[in-house]
């Protein structure tokens, strides 16, 4: 007998598994069980379970019986003219949704001319074995799936056009391409998802050499006429808001240029941006710690606030200023109410951003990359012809990565730019490498994609052949002006007394036990003593028993709890953790003494 699970509850046994397994698709595939449903025989533990769960990803195949495919021409030829529509084949049973667990037991071909009489199911396309973001990727199968994925997630990354809404809309943190466009070499799922309308990615010409060592590792060179030709460029979008708060006993914030009387009062020069409403005006340029929307709020405490005192009506200030770091023009500005009828004003920011040292960018396999220098376009390398590329790619980025595709998709790139027409790299039903090739001989190119070139600066021809072609390439996200993180000294935490954490806090940057190994090996104790002193602090230790002194007022002199106050007393430098660590043994009934000796 085998045990049968629904949902994962035993609901009784059956004699054959492989019988009622059969059964009961067939039932399903005739409409008399519900197609929600799916089966799976698990022959390690003899039990069959069926699902009918919510959340779980199911895929259609098209089914397979005696080795032919029941999606015959006929169905086709109907479903072309409107005949039929897709219910229908699913009511029919010649497309069924299989989810993982039942998938176990199907045997599923990726194209017709594969089948047999031991197959199940068919594969509608082979390109639906990839989820939608991954499909986009031309060429996919002549990468490894790991870089796949990291394309994937690149893809998701990148700059470009997200929504024709985009100036009505106040999004947090959003970046804009100013001139997307269409890739070259696409997927057919970039017709099918209608991507043109979300554009994001340039095609750029690009040569794989090393030029000067700028490009080692991951980075890689761009051409600095090209950033003057608008490559690359976009605006960052950053909202600010403000409401009038209601609190407690009537007390209310209040948007406008706040009085002088009021407590935290900046300067005139500080609110000379806004208007008499106390709102800031379109177009104007800012700096950080500019304020933009003026405000005043009641005292925080109610003891503050006495009847019969002038306190009572000194108000805070309390106005939104533009963040530590961040720079931009007045892009927007709305005033309008929230939910509650309060008075609410927003404001959006907007930077524009040109590519500099440090930007990230990648191409659609994993071959993500920061801008190593910018060269001036008359430095650059060029080709016979006169073309000198927009980005120099390094080639030790390929070999052990192992992004055949990559490199395909600049071959493709160069045949369909010359040729004038896009290029089809839908995985598994690509235009072939071979037939690119020819088309490049054609176009009098060499076929192997490689061109003669020049230095840019002495003239010289190079003696290897470079290989150079375009490619669609994305700018992503992460920029280096998001992320700059400076500080001298600043906020500290009132517990360690060691500064803050984040950037956006203006918090410092934590030089960790591996940094402090690196300056150990360097020997350089005066910059490893400068580095751990954030919190230094001095305590007075007796000499004669290792305990922390008193101060005590009336005698002017430290006294030890312990030995009495005619005791020797030592002054000694320590982290203020290390003694909070002290003071915290203690509060734990232990107690820690300090033995000192001489320096000299």
């Amino acid at each position: 007998m085998v045990d049968v699970y629904y949902n994962e509850k035993f609901v009784g046994e059956v004699k054959e598994g492989q019988e009622f397994i059969k059964k009961f698709i067939e039932e399903r595939r005739n409409s008399r069980l519900p197609k929600e449903l799916n089966i799976n025989y698990d022959t390690d533990f003899k039990c069959v379970y069926i699902n009918a769960s919510k959340g779980r990803a199911r895929r259609p195949l098209i089914v397979v019986e005696n080795g032919k495919s029941k999606l015959t021409d006929q169905l086709l030829k109907k479903l072309e003219d409107r005949e039929i529509e897709w219910d229908d084949l699913i009511k029919q049973g010649v497309v069924e949704y299989i989810d993982a667990d039942e998938e176990e037991n199907c045997y599923v071909a990726l194209s017709e001319s594969e089948l047999g009489p031991e197959y199940t199911h068919l594969e509608i396309s082979p390109i639906t074995i990839l989820g939608i973001t991954t499909s986009l990727v031309p060429y996919a199968h002549y990468g490894q799936s790991s870089r796949l994925n990291r394309g994937t997630k690149t893809q998701k990354q990148a700059l470009g056009l997200y929504s024709s809404s985009y100036p009505l809309r106040l999004d947090t943190d959003i970046s804009l391409l100013h001139y997307p466009q269409k890739p070259i070499v696409r997927s057919i799922m970039y017709d099918i998802g209608n991507l043109e309308k979300h554009p994001a990615g340039q095609n750029v010409t690009i040569a794989v050499m090393s030029f000067k060592g700028y490009n080692m590792q991951d980075s890689f060179i761009i051409n600095k006429g090209s950033l003057d030709r608008g490559m690359g460029r976009s605006t960052y979008f950053r909202p600010y808001s403000a409401q009038e708060l209601r609190y407690a006993g009537g007390l209310a914030d209040e948007i406008g240029i706040p009085d002088k009387e009021v407590k935290g009062y900046k300067s005139e020069e500080d609110y000379k941006f806004l208007e008499d409403d106390g709102v800031i005006y379109p177009e104007a340029v800012l700096k950080e710690d500019n304020i933009m929307i003026g405000r005043t709020s009641p005292p925080r405490f109610l003891d503050d606030v006495e009847e019969f005192s002038m306190a009572a009506n000194v108000r805070r200030e309390s106005s939104v200023s533009v963040n530590h770091g961040e720079s931009g023009i007045v892009d927007m500005v709305f005033i309008t109410e929230n939910e509650e009828g309060n008075k609410l004003v927003q404001v959006r920011l907007r930077d524009q951003r040109i590519p500099e040292v440090g930007d990230k960018f990648a191409s659609r396999y994993g071959q993500k990359g920061v801008i190593g220098t910018l060269v001036n376009e008359q430095d650059m390398p060029f080709t016979a012809s006169g073309i000198t590329p927009d980005l120099i790619f390094s080639p030790h980025s390929i070999p052990s990565r192992m992004t055949v595709s990559h490199l395909i998709e600049i071959l493709a790139g160069k045949a369909g730019a010359l040729a004038g027409r896009p290029i089809d790299g839908t995985v598994f039903e690509s235009e072939k490498p071979n037939d690119l090739k020819k088309m490049l001989l054609e176009l009098g190119f060499k076929e192997d994609c490689t061109e003669t070139m020049y230095n840019g600066i002495t003239g010289e021809q190079y003696r290897a052949k470079i290989y150079i072609g375009n490619m669609f390439y994305m700018r992503l996200k992460h920029m280096v002006a998001n992320k700059l993180h400076v500080r001298s000294s600043g906020r500290i935490e009132l517990l360690t007394r060691q500064p803050i954490e984040g950037r956006s806090k203006g918090g410092g940057l934590r030089l960790g036990e591996m940094e402090k190994d690196c300056l150990i090996a360097h020997g350089a104790s005066l910059l490893l003593k400068e580095r751990f002193d954030s919190d230094k602090t001095e305590i007075s230790i007796c000499n004669n028993c290792g305990n922390v002194t008193v101060y005590s007022g009336e005698n002017k002199k430290e006294i030890c709890l312990k030995c009495g106050s005619n005791v020797e007393v030592s002054v000694i430098e320590m982290s203020y953790a290390f003694k909070l660590l002290l003071d915290e043994l203690k509060a734990m009934c232990i107690n820690p003494s300090i033995r000192l000796k001489s320096k000299f």
